[in-house]
């Protein structure tokens, strides 16, 4: 069972940054995908940023060159680093590790931080 618990979240200006953590239990960057995903009110949630096992990254077209996603092996942590906040960036924070087995899917998710960026 994969645990993951995000911090980080708060109320920030626009413009402002912030810097989600996802704190995992056990080394699972190097078998798991992990990815940041974020859910507004009435709206679906979507992928934000990921980082496949190998460690290359991916970025929504909505949140390249504001948001960087990277990883600490030693910490067994994936952080993801936003500037440049806009008022639309509100949305609840999930932290998401997945693998596919040969036999099951993998597909964990952490409870969420809460990003609220007003003036």
């Amino acid at each position: 069972q994969v645990q993951l618990v995000e911090s980080g979240g708060g109320l920030v200006q626009p413009g402002g940054s912030l810097r989600l953590s996802c704190a995992t239990v056990g080394s699972i960057f190097s078998i798991y995908d992990m990815g940041w995903y974020r859910q507004a009110p009435g709206k679906q949630r979507e992928v934000v940023a990921s980082m496949a096992s190998g460690g290359s990254t991916d970025y929504a077209d909505f949140v390249k060159g504001r948001f960087t996603m990277s990883g600490d092996r030693a910490k067994n942590t994936v952080y993801l680093q936003m500037n440049s906040l806009k008022p639309e960036d509100t949305a609840v924070y999930y932290c998401n590790a997945y693998r596919q087995g040969p036999i099951k899917t993998y597909d964990y998710w952490g409870r969420g931080t809460q990003v609220t960026v007003s003036s």
